[in-house]
């Protein structure tokens, strides 16, 4: 089966937050949803055209995988903290499957 990602776009419009939300992310909230999600790869990434989005991808083994992390708990808590640490950073969340992967 192929990998599934599970892909999550935050807008930090205030630039002087932004040095703390990207501490914590590295810090917490990064490594406690990989433990929770029970990962295999996840990366982060700050847009070059705009920098107040930020990107958090976390890559599963396969759908089924994907599918019961977002029905579990840990998604739900994991909101919560988000949340309460970050009021007003609005968020979005999508899913894919690998539909190819190519290496040079």
């Amino acid at each position: 089966m192929p990998a599934a990602f599970f892909v999550v776009r935050a807008t930090v419009s205030d630039a002087s937050k932004r040095a703390a939300f990207d501490k914590w992310y590295e810090t917490e909230h990064l490594p406690d949803a990989i433990k929770s999600f029970g990962v295999t790869k996840a990366w982060r990434f700050w847009s070059l055209s705009d920098p107040s989005l930020h990107q958090a991808i976390y890559q599963f083994d396969d759908e089924t995988s994907l599918e019961r992390m977002l029905k579990g708990e840990e998604l739900k808590r994991l909101v919560k903290d988000f949340d309460r640490d970050w009021p007003g950073i609005p968020r979005t969340r999508e899913t894919f499957v690998l539909a190819q992967e190519v290496r040079a």
